[in-house]
């Protein structure tokens, strides 16, 4: 609907209002045609007399009134205000209702998709948890998020890829590693376990599936358990040192087996949560920086060929500061080895060379430092920065009553995204994540969401969708089938639901906002205004009691209400139940 209008708008500046071309660029960049949110200023509004006259110095008044000439005549216009400075608010007629639900109840669950981003191929990388332990709440926001925004931006028209970035060759493996080592051998006793070593019962699992325990013999586990540092980073190195260097055998065995379990748990609990990613990338697969055939090898390469790397006291930096950062990165020691962030720029020159359009990267907030370097390493690459968009997305802060929810993964003692969804359900889960932007602190109370009231917002959101479908089914017991299409305007159908269906016809305009501003939470606030004036609705109006006309008409417009519910919750990933 906002196409059609544009395009008439944007025909009348080319053809008829002698304007220069220059004119038309600049008004067609600044102008806007909106649904409106008060029914008084009309459906549909337009500034573009107020831009008009703003770039040409004519008047804007004038300008509008011109344009109002030009769009009065089209179809399902039923007339035109010239309005403040400038505004057009443009009224329709009731064919543009009956033509808005019977196209949107044809197209079904394509409705509030578009052909927005053309096909152009984007990246989301999200989670990406280290793998070593199972993903605590703190995960399940950039988990709810980038499935969400995976799901809004294919319904808008791109190719998506979404893909988990697997840390299985960094420090953090070796520590989980050689914390199940020594729960397998009951190396220590429970209150002097190494304070950095993982803890928890999973620990103890994976310690439970190992089969090589004649790679080591007692002397040997006293070789490497004895003369450790008493700093407690200290202490964790020296035991891996130990045992890789006693038993590289074993080392390696219960490496992959660990990475293996944990992968497996957090695979289970990602789908049990509604999210799936196309592609599972292993930073092993980098390969060494000595390797000249690796992806780590390549992109210092060419980054050294590129001049944003350079040699100085033995180390290779990158040139960071060019892009605001406050110094300079390494990205190799003296001593030859790659830091984590050598690997951090392989991994973006391997996706810059998957040929995707643009890379969105879901970082938690914590990671805002390492956005500059990132992008300074991409312009090395060849790539733009600007085809790169970080969303940092705070930790939610979880609540059992008063009592605030641990997510210390090393501790052992936390609050697993597996409980969260045990505990008050998957669809509630999600909708509280995605209920702030994704940047801003959000804390969210347990028992509010296990509530069944309006205050609980998927509750009343799912309730509403429920609500339309238990009055369709006592339609169906009076009449044998539902409604299939609305009378024409001269046999007197009556629709009483022009807030409700003025409303329902911003869903494409909320999905594409979405998509252009990289935030699902402005679903949420849709959905919940949505439900909300479909509740106050069904309060005010016993529909079954209306004339036999009346009903069916309502019931064809609370249809179209129910088909955006269900749309907009199918993108955050949650149901719209039938029942509650």
């Amino acid at each position: 609907m906002i196409k059609f209008f544009n395009q008439h708008i944007e025909n009348f500046l080319v053809k008829e209002s002698g304007y220069s071309k220059e004119d038309v660029i600049l008004i067609k960049d600044k102008y806007k045609t909106e649904i409106t949110d008060d029914l008084k200023k009309g459906h549909i509004t337009t500034n573009i007399g107020l831009v008009s006259g703003s770039v040409t110095g004519t008047n804007p008044k004038e300008a509008a009134e011109a344009l109002k000439k030009n769009l009065i005549n089209l179809d399902g216009v039923d007339q035109i205000e010239v309005a403040g400075p400038g505004f057009l608010n443009i009224f329709l007629n009731r064919l543009y209702f009956v033509n808005l639900i019977t196209d949107s109840l044809n197209a079904k669950k394509a409705y509030g998709t578009s052909n927005l981003g053309e096909g152009k191929k984007i990246q989301i990388e999200f989670v990406s948890a280290n793998p070593t332990g199972p993903l605590h709440v703190g995960h399940g926001r950039g988990a709810a998020f980038g499935d969400a925004l995976g799901r809004i931006l294919e319904a808008s028209g791109y190719e998506v890829s979404k893909e988990y970035y697997i840390n299985d060759a960094g420090r953090q493996i070796d520590i989980l590693t050689v914390s199940v080592l020594l729960r397998l051998f009951k190396c220590f006793e429970e209150n002097s376990f190494p304070s950095s070593g993982y803890k928890g019962k999973y620990i103890i699992d994976i310690s439970n599936e190992i089969d090589k325990k004649d790679c080591i013999n007692e002397n040997q586990l006293k070789t490497i358990i004895s003369n450790l540092p008493s700093d407690p980073e200290e202490e964790i190195d020296a035991l891996i040192r130990n045992f890789k260097n006693e038993a590289i055998e074993l080392w390696e065995h219960t490496k992959n087996k660990s990475l293996n379990v944990v992968l497996g748990l957090i695979k289970e609990d990602l789908a049990a949560f509604k999210v799936d990613f196309n592609n599972w990338f292993y930073e092993s697969s980098l390969g060494a920086v000595g390797d000249k055939d690796s992806k780590i090898y390549s992109a210092i390469n060419q980054l050294e060929k590129s001049g944003q790397a350079y040699k100085e006291e033995g180390a290779l930096w990158l040139n960071t500061e060019n892009v605001g950062d406050d110094k300079n990165r390494v990205l190799i020691r003296e001593d030859g080895r790659a830091t984590y962030f050598a690997a951090d720029v392989a991994y973006h020159k391997d996706k810059v060379d998957r040929g995707f359009d643009r890379l969105i990267n879901v970082w938690g907030s914590d990671h805002h430092g390492y956005i500059k370097r990132i992008e300074s390493s991409l312009e090395g690459l060849g790539f733009s920065k600007e085809s790169l968009h970080v969303q940092l997305v705070q930790f939610a802060n979880l609540f059992q009553g008063k009592e605030k929810i641990k997510m210390s993964t090393r501790s052992g003692k936390f609050f697993t995204l597996r409980d969260l969804m045990d505990e008050i359900g998957v669809d509630a889960a999600r909708f509280y994540y995605l209920s702030k932007q994704a940047d801003q602190h959000l804390d969210f109370d347990i028992e509010l969401a296990k509530s069944q009231n309006k205050e609980n917002l998927i509750y009343y959101i799912q309730y509403a969708h429920a609500r339309i479908c238990s009055l369709q089914n006592k339609y169906i017991e009076l009449n044998d089938s539902l409604p299939t299409s609305i009378k024409s305007i001269e046999d007197g159908a009556y629709l009483a639901c022009d807030k409700l269906i003025h409303e329902a016809s911003k869903f494409p305009g909320v999905v594409e906002r979405s998509a252009v501003a990289l935030q699902p939470h402005l679903l949420v606030f849709y959905l919940r205004d949505l439900a909300h004036q479909f509740h106050s609705f069904y309060n005010d109006n016993p529909v079954l009691k209306e004339s036999k006309e009346n009903q069916e008409s309502i019931l064809q417009s609370l249809n179209l209400v129910r088909l955006v519910i269900a749309n907009g919750l199918n993108l955050l990933g949650i149901d719209a139940l039938e029942k509650m």
